[in-house]
Order: C-alpha cells, then sequence, then structure tokens
C-alpha cells in the first residue's frame, strides 16, 4: 500500500486463497477501504468449488500488468504463495493437461490410507518439489503425482525448463523480514483477530450455502480447523491454537522458499523509507 501511494501502483494479490470469492476473514483480504485507496486486481475471481492453478494465476497476473503499465501506473505483485510467483517470474511448464481418471485414482489412495501416503510417493519420486510444499496440500501433491505418471519427469525438473512470462520485462523483487519473536506475535494477533472478527460465522455460511467441505481454499489455514470445531471435534481455543501452529510452521517454510529465491533484497518489514528508495533506484 505504501509504495503503491509513492509510486502510482496497483496491487496484484500473489496469494493462492485470497482468489477465492467468500473467503475474505481466514485469508485476511485487504479491506474495502484499502482497495478504495489502491486497486487490487487477483482478488475474488473464482468460485470456491474451482480448482485455481498456478496458470490461472499467470495468466491473470500478466493481464493485470499490461493493463496497469498501458495506464502509466506500476504493477506490484503481493503475496506469499511461493509456487504462483515462481511460476510468474520463473516460468511455468506448459503441459501436460489434467487426466481424470489419474487424479480419481490418487484420491481413492488418499481416502484410503491417508493423503500423508501420497506425499511419502511425492518425496520418493520428486523431493526437491516434496520440501517445498505442505504434507497438507493436496491439489498440489496430486498434481505434482500426475505429471509424474503422464511424463515420468518430476514437477521440479518440468519447473527449471520453462521460460519467464516476464523475460522482457525489469523485475524487483522485495522481500520483508521481522525478528522471530515480532512474527510469532504478529501470527497470533492476525489469528485472534480473524477468530474475533467473525471467522467461525464466515465457514458457517459458507458451509449454508453448500459450498463443498473438501473445496480448495477449505484447505487454507484455519479454515480446515473452524470446520472442526463446527463438528464438534475439537473446541474453539483449540481451533484458535491449531490455527497460530500451523501458521508458525507456514511461515517458516515460507521464509526457507524465498530465502532460497534469487534476487531478492531484503529489508527489515518497518523500514519503509529504505524499500521506497530501493524501489526509486531501479525505477
Amino acid at each position: 500500500m505504501d509504495l503503491a501511494l509513492r509510486f502510482n501502483g496497483e496491487v496484484i494479490n500473489g496469494d493462492s486463497r485470497q482468489v477465492y470469492r467468500g473467503f475474505d476473514i481466514g485469508t485476511d483480504k485487504p479491506s474495502a477501504e484499502d482497495r478504495r485507496l489502491v486497486p487490487h486486481h487477483v482478488l475474488d475471481v473464482v468460485d470456491p468449488e474451482q480448482q485455481f492453478s498456478a496458470a490461472d494465476f499467470v495468466r491473470l497476473a500478466v493481464e493485470a500488468a499490461n493493463s496497469i503499465l498501458e495506464r502509466g501506473k506500476l504493477p506490484i505483485v503481493v503475496g506469499g504463495s511461493g509456487l504462483y510467483l515462481k511460476a510468474l517470474v520463473d516460468g511455468l511448464f506448459p503441459g501436460p493437461g489434467r487426466d481424470t481418471e489419474i487424479r480419481r485414482r490418487l484420491r481413492r489412495q488418499a481416502e484410503a490410507e491417508g493423503l500423508e501416503s501420497l506425499y511419502r510417493r511425492l518425496e520418493a519420486t520428486d523431493p526437491a518439489y516434496a520440501r517445498k510444499i505442505s504434507p497438507q496440500d493436496e491439489v498440489r501433491i496430486i498434481r505434482a503425482l500426475e505429471v509424474f505418471t503422464l511424463t515420468q519427469v518430476p514437477l521440479s525438473v518440468h519447473f527449471s525448463r520453462t521460460e519467464s512470462s516476464l523475460k522482457d520485462v525489469q523485475t524487483v523483487k522485495i522481500g520483508l523480514k521481522l525478528e522471530r519473536k515480532e512474527l510469532i506475535q504478529r501470527i497470533e494477533t492476525r489469528v485472534d483477530r480473524m477468530f474475533k472478527g467473525g471467522l467461525v460465522e464466515e465457514v458457517r455460511t459458507l458451509l449454508g450455502r453448500s459450498v463443498p467441505p473438501d473445496a480448495p481454499p477449505f484447505q487454507a489455514l484455519g479454515y480446515r480447523h473452524v470446520r472442526r470445531y463446527l463438528k464438534n471435534e475439537i473446541s474453539l481455543e483449540q481451533a484458535a491454537g491449531l490455527t497460530k501452529q500451523d501458521t508458525r510452521r507456514f511461515a517458516k517454510r515460507q521464509m526457507t522458499w524465498f530465502g532460497k529465491m534469487p534476487g531478492v533484497a531484503w529489508f527489515e518489514a518497518d523500514d519503509l523509507p529504505t524499500v521506497a528508495d530501493h524501489v526509486q533506484h531501479h525505477l
């Protein structure tokens, strides 16, 4: 927001869950006031039942960036979904397409033996990719195994052979870091805010609208445990505590991922003047 206001920019969402309509509180979407101050793109673009892939993100992000540039403004891609950002910056391999029968077999195995069994298969066939995703990320685990079954080539190898959609565009990569203690405190405060702000009611409303419990965004942090609370499997306090625990682990994986991304300039999260100077230098 600060950079967009300083440099006549607009935000492109790079978070894999904020693309879903109706999933607002648990994904911590920008407020209506924020969106009035600075236009945001690639938010609320698909219904919860739809699968939204990295390829879908790249297509919409590039369209948004081109539109922003045509209006003489600065596109600012913001978010923590590492695979989406990598696909945008480094490229995404073009295929193969989805195979319904392979996906059905993999889902049956997950139901019969647990998702962990698929994750172990992924670790054996593509350890590099397995390290980059969560063992609970069913969509990406199944896609990676599907690609390997169809091509006999690991997904991580496909990614290494691709070309960036931004190869002719200058990009500036900025990472914001916090001390571990401060990061944990912010995570706890954010989760408390979401629960107090109506996360449970949001999940009730979504389920009441017949959004399937296995819809992709219901796998997002927080939503899984709220659903367990609504089924009387855990208490509300446990749901909040487990969400905090999952978010801490996710943040650690994010820092590992982005720490390995080449070309990122890292700044203290509250040092906005220095970040602005860095951007100004590259414009």
